[in-house]
């Protein structure tokens, strides 16, 4: 809950009714606390706030400070306590433990699962689905994470110890425990139970009876040279020590398997959702962090998607966007902004940019690529410029909003001011009024007779006494041009965008310079999804002619390609075949020089 920044709403003195109120609560969540250690926690005289905040999720917290340390924090009436007050009170919960190498990924948002739990010679404690508990590290009773069981202690066993165990809410080292001190566990040690004692006590005398092979204990090798020892000794010494050292290479294995199978049963456990929109953000921050400079900004966000996070993405695995909890990418990128991490702005009418990357967030810093991606880096450019390079043209489809001179024509089909319609919709719509009110002429049914409606919506004043029949195509025709114009643009991979008129096409022109030489200059490419500085670069590669970004004039962040010579044949190839634009989105071909022979 608290891996990412949160941010705070409110901060407010706990006064004496409310903080009576508030030793209430602890003692009904807590009962394990006495009347001392109750007083001890609340205190009577010193300094409590009370912090309002929203987590990166948005979701209502309240956090209870005492001096600098957060101790107890609050979601939907419920009490739970931070790792400060754990550390004051390490018993007040159930623990369970866990390997040290776990510890990472729980405070990087993980839930802890079974095979990562270590299991104790004395057996787990009792608890129940949904009981408080407490996480413990092996060899240290000092708890570094608060976490909701979400089975029984008897549905754990039964499962093999196989599934999510614990859903963790906070831990040491997350945004939270960084709102205090910052202070580190205490090593505390582990409880000893009675029968363990009694059966240490029992091999020590046991020990003591056996009459010992060599004799030296362990205890002179921390302060007696191995070369002073006979051959024997060294052989003993040897044997101990290795030892020692295969059990720690052991523990150290058994963590790292614990560790590797926690983060296969994590990746198992979560949705399909969640696995799409963890992927999403490995590939923002791997783009972020390794493709995109700061010289490549403003950037289209179709660009950076397509060009960059897709680049990105692991072998078999696909970024679709439809199959995350945002649902549109300029959702993601809303939250992104959200976190400061990035600043998106509309440059050019309903046509999104990055225009600003903070390359120094903790986020983007402590991003690690994912291995195989920076030792194979080199042998995969090649199939990365490939991917880079793909271009899917823009489905685009006109449509049509409901002005305030049509509404009495669309109103009887439920259509009100400002309702989006597609020309077919419109066709019908308009068919279904003229069967319903009668108006088919009976002598010729080609025309269709103008009642009141149809002339106040569809006739000028001039023609409001002269025609009173109008052909099916002439009815439509006119109907469409009294509509509000607009176009809705889908791009690969992302949700449909609705825009206001009709779209622009690419604008090719031919100019004359000084010298009498002629330049290509190219307009509205980002309508269309594509980077004017990588059409630049693609044109300048194929006609070896020099290729700038000019701006456009008489606007602020518009840009325009500009191509020495008279480029159009070369250009009108690469966006009608290459790019599959059709022709009617292109304007300017016909410029192209005529090619004839040379005299």
């Amino acid at each position: 809950m608290f891996s990412r920044a949160f941010r705070v709403r409110s901060n407010t003195a706990i006064k004496g009714s409310d903080r009576r109120k508030l030793r209430t609560d602890v003692a009904a969540a807590f009962p394990h606390l006495s009347a001392e250690q109750l007083a001890e926690f609340i205190p009577n005289k010193e300094e409590l706030n009370v912090i309002k905040i929203y987590s990166h999720k948005g979701e209502a917290v309240t956090v209870y400070m005492n001096h600098r340390n957060p101790i107890l924090f609050e979601i939907e009436k419920a009490l739970y306590p931070t790792v400060y007050t754990l550390w004051v009170y390490p018993d007040l919960l159930p623990a369970f433990s866990t390997w040290p190498p776990v510890l990472q990924k729980l405070a990087g948002g993980a839930d802890l699962m079974l095979p990562g739990v270590v299991v104790p010679s004395s057996g787990f404690p009792q608890v129940e689905r949904g009981s408080l508990c407490a996480v413990t590290l092996l060899g240290n009773r000092a708890p570094v994470a608060v976490a909701v069981a979400t089975m029984s202690t008897a549905e754990m066993l039964a499962a093999g110890m196989k599934g999510k165990g614990f859903a963790v809410l906070h831990t040491y080292m997350d945004h939270l425990w960084e709102y205090g001190d910052k202070s580190c566990p205490p090593t505390l040690a582990p409880l000893v139970t009675d029968s363990a004692e009694k059966e240490s006590a029992g091999d020590e005398e046991e020990m003591e009876r056996k009459e010992p092979v060599i004799s030296f204990s362990t205890d002179p090798l921390q302060h007696v040279a191995v070369g002073d020892l006979s051959l024997k000794e060294r052989d003993s010494c040897a044997v101990l020590m290795g030892t020692e050292e295969l059990e720690e290479s052991r523990a150290a294995e058994m963590a790292q398997d614990a560790n590797a199978e926690v983060q296969r049963e994590a990746e198992d456990s979560r949705t399909p959702q969640e696995q799409m929109d963890a992927l999403f953000n490995q590939c923002f921050f791997h783009a972020l962090k390794c493709k995109v400079k700061k010289s490549d900004l403003p950037l289209l966000t179709s660009t950076f998607l397509r060009s960059h996070m897709f680049s990105c993405c692991p072998a078999g695995q696909q970024l679709d966007i439809k199959k995350s909890s945002y649902k549109k990418f300029s959702k993601f990128l809303q939250c992104m902004q959200q976190q400061q991490i990035l600043q998106v702005k509309e440059l050019n009418k309903g046509v999104e940019s990055i225009v600003e990357v903070d390359w120094k967030h903790p986020d983007i810093k402590a991003f690690a690529v994912p291995e195989g991606f920076s030792s194979a880096s080199a042998s995969q450019d090649h199939k990365s410029e490939d991917r880079e390079q793909a271009y899917h043209a823009p489905e685009i489809i006109p449509l049509y909003a409901v002005s305030t001179k049509m509404i009495p024509l669309f109103q009887e089909s439920g259509h009100r001011k400002g309702s989006i319609l597609s020309s077919s919709e419109v066709r019908n719509i308009i068919i279904n009024y003229v069967k319903t009110n009668e108006l088919v002429d009976e002598t010729n049914k080609n025309f269709v007779r103008v009642n009141t409606i149809l002339c106040d919506c569809l006739l000028d004043k001039s023609e409001q006494d002269e025609i009173s029949k109008l052909k099916w195509d002439d009815l439509l025709s006119r109907c469409l041009e009294r509509l509000q114009p607009l176009h809705q643009v889908t791009f690969f991979g992302q949700e449909p965008i609705v825009r206001k008129g009709n779209i622009e096409p690419i604008d090719i022109t031919v100019a004359q310079r000084s010298s009498n030489k002629k330049v290509t200059i190219i307009k509205n490419l980002e309508l269309y999804g594509l980077d004017p500085q990588c059409v630049a670069n693609i044109l300048q590669q194929k006609v070896q002619a020099s290729a700038t970004i000019t701006p456009v004039p008489g606007t602020k962040d518009r840009v325009q390609v500009q191509i020495q010579g008279n480029q159009i044949h070369h250009l009108a190839k690469m966006l009608l075949e290459e790019y599959q634009l059709p022709r009617k989105y292109i304007q300017g071909l016909e410029k192209a020089p005529k090619l004839g022979r040379k005299k």
